[in-house]
């Protein structure tokens, strides 16, 4: 696999004092930098204290979750840098474009609630999926899928999916990273695979009874998802995007080894070797169990996991991750919310990260310090700040 070409890179040789991109591109290029990356997920948590005005006097300057990684001085490699967290889950580098299906979305507040309602009318009637922006937990849920109740529900499907393409724009990928400049590098999260398509219109246990029904049909239309994500990644890949994510929260409850391998193998599979033809890497988010699909995962050819999550929330530690899959996979994580949620001292918070520092270190090459999904609201802002003050102390 060819390294990433980072065409539009500026950085072309060593430095005195490595910045944050140049150690975010050597553990993309699978390159021991000059210390650990720490790239931490603050979204819900920056958005939760913004929203309820609960920041701390110090971070009165900040405006934006960017704002905050500098005020901390960590590193950038980041899905959600970008997105509108009132309006979607990931994405925003990309534009939806439908022929044949007028789709329309109304957005209106209920209290300080913000509840999304996207309707799509087709020749085989109107489907309506709704969405809530929980203003009290700052956390987005959905609340009706678009293909509930739905009396044919595989024709309301291939109806959308024939109708549905993306169109990625480039200026505005192009503008965000200039926005992050120096400081690490925006990933692409605007890809999800066929069974997280299902997953997103159908719900998880709805999708499981679609496949029981007629597995036969469910995987001809799912090929229809592969092919029009397959073109989004190959625009994202010409446009030079160094690392992109699929958002597929890679749980074996729900993204089972049978059904990854039936559904979802060959989306991996073609999206890693287009990103790799044009020297960029493919990533998948991933939540909770994660054990018994990464060898698979890995054998794809995927560049690696984000947020990978370790006992107890997950089912395998960091540093076994690194043993069961092959040399040139990548992954971050390393803080759950049960770290920052429960410890009560910096010397607790010093001792976690030094531990997982020393088991991790003959695989900085491949690991970036991270949240494993997210930082919890109820994590306290001394918290975050013994979580940097260790990563200072242990990363070099």
């Amino acid at each position: 696999m060819p390294e990433p070409m980072f065409p539009s890179d500026p950085l072309n040789g060593p430095t005195a004092a490595a910045s944050h991109r140049e150690c975010v591109k050597s553990v993309l290029q699978r390159k021991t930098p000059a210390r650990v990356v720490y790239a931490p997920n603050y979204w819900q948590w920056f958005a939760h204290h913004q929203n309820h005005g609960l920041l701390p006097p110090e971070l009165a300057d900040c405006h934006t979750q960017l704002d905050l990684i500098r005020h901390l001085g960590l590193d950038v490699f980041s899905r959600n840098i970008y997105s509108d967290q009132q309006h979607c889950w990931f994405g925003g580098l990309a534009e939806e474009v439908w022929d044949g299906v007028e789709a329309r979305e109304e957005v209106r507040m209920e209290g300080r609630d913000r509840v999304i309602t996207r309707t799509y009318h087709t020749r085989r009637g109107t489907l309506s999926e709704r969405q809530r922006y929980l203003f009290a937990d700052s956390t987005l849920v959905q609340e009706a899928f678009a293909l509930e109740d739905v009396p044919d529900p595989l024709d309301a499907l291939e109806e959308l999916l024939r109708a549905r393409r993306w169109r990625f724009l480039p200026e505005r990928y192009a503008q965000e990273q200039a926005r992050v400049g120096d400081d690490g590098f925006v990933v692409a999260g605007e890809l999800f695979s066929p069974l997280k398509m299902l997953h997103l219109l159908a719900g998880a246990v709805n999708t499981t009874y679609l496949i029981a029904d007629d597995e036969d049909r469910v995987r001809e239309l799912l090929a229809l998802h592969e092919a029009a994500q397959l073109e989004l990644v190959r625009q994202m890949a010409a446009a030079g995007v160094p690392a992109m994510m699929a958002m597929d929260n890679l749980d074996p409850a729900f993204h089972t080894p049978a059904y990854l391998e039936k559904f979802s193998a060959s989306y991996y599979e073609n999206a890693s070797r287009i990103a790799h033809e044009h020297g960029s890497t493919f990533f998948i988010h991933a939540c909770g169990r994660q054990r018994v699909n990464l060898k698979l995962i890995d054998s794809l050819g995927v560049d690696g996991l984000e947020g990978v999550a370790f006992p107890p929330l997950g089912d395998v530690q960091l540093d076994e991750v690194m043993r069961l899959t092959s040399d040139r996979f990548l992954i971050t994580g390393g803080i759950s919310a049960m770290e920052t949620e429960k410890f009560q001292s910096a010397d607790e918070v010093r001792r976690y990260v030094e531990d997982l520092f020393e088991r991790l270190r003959p695989y900085t090459h491949r690991f970036m310090l991270a949240a494993s999904c997210n930082t919890s609201i109820r994590t306290p802002w001394n918290v975050i700040q013994w979580f940097r003050d260790a990563w200072k102390e242990f990363a070099q």
